[in-house]
């Protein structure tokens, strides 16, 4: 008498909804067919700028995913990526937490405050999950906060290109073509900075979070013609010690305002949140 194999039961790939299709959307969109598989799949896409969300749905297997409308991506995603840094992010990032909706996002300066959204979460019974961005010593930093911190400073180094279009530096009337060595451009808070560079500064945000000392982290940042890079310098003391990293980073070739790094840590976050489903 012959036994047949028990056949396993196929797990249907989570869906997800990709709010934003600029540059970094976009990356992460076509990486979740290459580095998630079967685990994951891209339902749907949304963008103020239609041309934008149909210009990515061409390197996408599913087709006929554009959504009109950022409550018709709710209803054909199980996930969403927020990549959109808008006024309005917060609200929309609550809107699909309050549709039990896991959210991974990237505009972490807009949470900076964000402990009510994290509650709501929690609630809700959905994840939010924040890259660690373009940083190292994210792991050792929320460990730390289990103790006393005394003191964090980030020091952030940026080509001048970068802060091109930056609405602070108009307003601060800085000139950067007349920039011929490296110059302070802020130095301050990580709220004021996270408002002041919600392009340049996401990381800032990110440290706060995972330190829990909104108030003892300090915020230099610079720039030079002679950067190539962007580089992230952490100079942490407390009860654990010192610490200090330094991370020098590519910038993303289709937005000079940000990191690839920061793009492939929200790639990497993402194959570690998909892992957990099995296929086949």
């Amino acid at each position: 008498m012959s036994s047949s194999p028990l056949k396993r039961k196929k797990v249907k790939p989570i869906r997800v909804g990709i709010l934003g299709c600029g540059a970094i959307g976009s990356r992460i969109a076509r990486s979740i067919k290459t580095e998630c598989g079967d685990r994951a799949m891209v339902t749907a896409l949304f963008d103020i700028n239609p041309v934008k969300a149909t210009h990515l749905q061409k390197d996408l297997p599913c087709k006929n995913i554009v959504k009109t409308s950022y409550q018709d991506l709710l209803k054909s995603c199980d996930f969403v990526v927020e990549a959109v840094n808008a006024a309005d992010t917060r609200d929309l990032v609550l809107k699909a937490i309050l549709a039990r909706k896991d959210v991974l996002v990237m505009s972490v300066g807009k949470f900076i405050e964000g402990e009510s959204i994290f509650k709501i979460a929690q609630k809700q019974g959905v994840r939010v999950l924040i890259p660690s961005g373009a940083l190292a010593g994210i792991d050792a930093i929320k460990a730390a906060s289990l103790k006393r911190i005394d003191s964090i400073k980030l020091t952030t180094r940026k080509p001048v290109y970068g802060f091109a279009g930056n609405s602070y530096v108009k307003t601060q009337k800085i000139d950067l073509s007349r920039i011929k060595k490296e110059t302070l451009l802020f130095e301050g808070k990580v709220q004021e900075a996270v408002k002041c560079f919600p392009q340049n500064i996401n990381v800032a945000a990110t440290i706060a979070l995972a330190s829990g000392c909104v108030e003892k982290l300090r915020i230099r940042i610079t720039t030079s013609p002679e950067f190539k890079v962007n580089s992230h310098e952490i100079e942490m003391r407390g009860e654990f010690g010192r610490l200090v990293t330094r991370t020098e980073n590519v910038v993303c070739p289709d937005n000079p305002k940000t990191s690839l790094l920061a793009v492939l840590s929200a790639v990497h976050t993402l194959k570690e949140y998909f892992q957990g489903v099995k296929i086949g």
